[in-house]
């Protein structure tokens, strides 16, 4: 009789089976109405109207600083940008909701691949950002950036590893204009 031996999975198999279980798990699970309700709103504020109108608050009600702290945020987010996009055409991951369809969400995704989240990289990129100038606000900012993370994953849009992979982005572009522009 043969003995069977088990190769062990790398560190990326294991992020990857990982993504895959909750994948099937989360596309299978009907949540209920609330949470849908705020999953969809949260994902909508991430495709940019949430953060034109804050930029739009900040620069109306922030003070002296509202330009330089806007500065900040555009820089992080538009390096974002351009990170996310590159990095998506090399990577070429495909998206859970191409792999497996699911229960409830019917929204189409922003394009065909999913690694790293971009909604992510810029939710994060503006809350550091931000966070930095308006520390009574970053609450707020850290609850929008998190709820738009969970919904891209809970909308079948992402794996859990592209946006943790895009809030360490964000997060770390937006400290990085800040010390940019502020050296």
């Amino acid at each position: 009789m043969a003995v069977l031996t088990r190769v062990p999975m790398t560190v990326l198999e294991r992020i990857a089976h990982g993504d895959h279980t909750l994948m099937r798990r989360v596309h299978r699970w009907r949540a209920p109405r609330w949470i849908r309700l705020w999953m969809v709103c949260a994902t909508r504020g991430g495709d940019g109207w949430l953060w034109y109108a804050l930029s739009l608050a900040v620069l109306m009600f922030g003070g002296p600083e509202a330009y330089l702290a806007i500065a900040n945020a555009g820089l992080a987010t538009g390096l974002g940008i351009a990170l996310f996009l590159f990095v998506k055409r090399t990577a070429k991951r495909r998206r859970p909701c191409a792999i497996e369809p699911h229960c409830w969400s019917t929204l189409l995704p922003p394009d065909q691949f999913s690694f790293p989240s971009g909604h992510t990289i810029t939710a994060f990129a503006m809350t550091v950002s931000l966070g930095l100038y308006y520390p009574m606000i970053s609450p707020g900012l850290w609850f929008c950036a998190a709820s738009i993370a969970i919904s891209r994953v809970v909308l079948g849009m992402h794996f859990l590893s592209d946006v943790i992979v895009g809030a360490i982005l964000g997060s770390g572009l937006g400290y990085f204009a800040f010390s940019l522009l502020n050296a």
